[in-house]
């Protein structure tokens, strides 16, 4: 503590003329006349016994190690990202370490009010400032490929055209998707010159991770910290897509949106209505609840639960 005293004040713009301390320190009358040396004035070393400035001491020290632990914690985040980062280079087969990633995802219903999404981890942590969202113009029906196209043309292009934040190119591109996905992202990539961007796809039902380049999916652990990553990305680029077509799907004035939810037809509609009168009874039905409907599966309740 003395030679922290010493170091802090040595180079302070001012010293105040009582210093309160949590407990007695070694040679307290050198730093004394020390300090009132620095000053030019006289300083006081105090330890506190009790009152208010008891009191004070005890919010000093409980504010610093809460600091501390807030300090620490951060710099665990880091370590662990860092680590996580590296561990996805050597997954995925990178010329380096994927400090920025851009997620990309789909949705529509039917082909219809279809927008993507386009969201951003830099250092492995999300940035919602750089997050993009598109509207489909040029693909009519269901086409997720062509879809994908149009978003990563119209990303892309933009960032060859600029030099704003679109500039920006990732180290990583993932799909929300399977192999097609990824070879119709590819294809892009190639028109526009930038093929050299590493690109990932990752599909839903079993997790699987597609690298160009290899025919079948990367055998990667479920418990991996880089799978759980990619996850992260995936998962955030979809409810980002889907935030926003529910927002376009208000605005358009659709009269039901459980017309908008996939697996969702007239007769499963009709029977969720049935067992729960209203929308509103189906918003609040847990998704045990929502799979006792008739022709209501387990996963089409998670699904219908997700849309509301």
């Amino acid at each position: 503590m003395t030679s922290f005293i010493k170091q802090y004040y040595a180079s302070a713009s001012s010293i105040p003329r009582l210093i309160l301390l949590q407990y007695p320190i070694e040679e307290i009358e050198f730093v004394t006349k020390w300090l009132t040396n620095q000053r030019g004035a006289p300083v006081k070393l105090h330890v506190p016994r009790q009152g208010a400035k008891k009191q004070l001491m005890a919010m000093v020290v409980e504010n610093a190690r809460q600091g501390l632990a807030l300090y620490q914690a951060k710099q665990s985040t880091i370590i662990k990202s860092a680590l996580t980062l590296e561990e996805l280079k050597d997954r995925l087969g990178l010329p380096k370490i994927p400090m920025r990633i851009e997620g990309y995802d789909i949705s529509n219903i039917r082909g219809n009010l279809a927008v993507g999404s386009m969201v951003v981890f830099d250092k492995g942590q999300p940035k919602p400032a750089n997050y993009r969202r598109f509207r489909i113009k040029s693909v009519a029906g269901i086409d997720d490929y062509a879809m994908i196209q149009e978003v990563l043309r119209r990303r892309f292009r933009r960032s060859l055209s600029t030099d704003d934040k679109w500039a920006t190119t990732p180290d990583l591109i993932l799909i929300d998707g399977g192999k097609g996905h990824l070879n119709a992202a590819l294809e892009v990539m190639k028109e526009l010159g930038l093929n050299s961007i590493p690109a990932a796809s990752l599909a839903k039902e079993k997790e699987e991770v597609f690298i160009v380049g290899k025919t079948e999916s990367l055998d990667i652990p479920q418990t991996s910290a880089a799978l759980y990553l990619l996850q992260r990305i995936r998962d955030e680029a979809h409810r980002f897509a889907l935030g926003y077509h529910k927002k376009l799907r208000q605005k358009e004035g659709i009269a039901s949106v459980l017309d908008s939810i996939p697996g969702i037809g007239p007769k499963r509609k009709k029977a969720l209505l049935k067992k729960f009168n209203s929308v509103r009874g189906i918003k609040d039905a847990s998704i045990d609840e929502l799979s006792g409907a008739a022709g209501i599966t387990t996963k089409l309740a998670e699904q219908v639960k997700e849309y509301l």
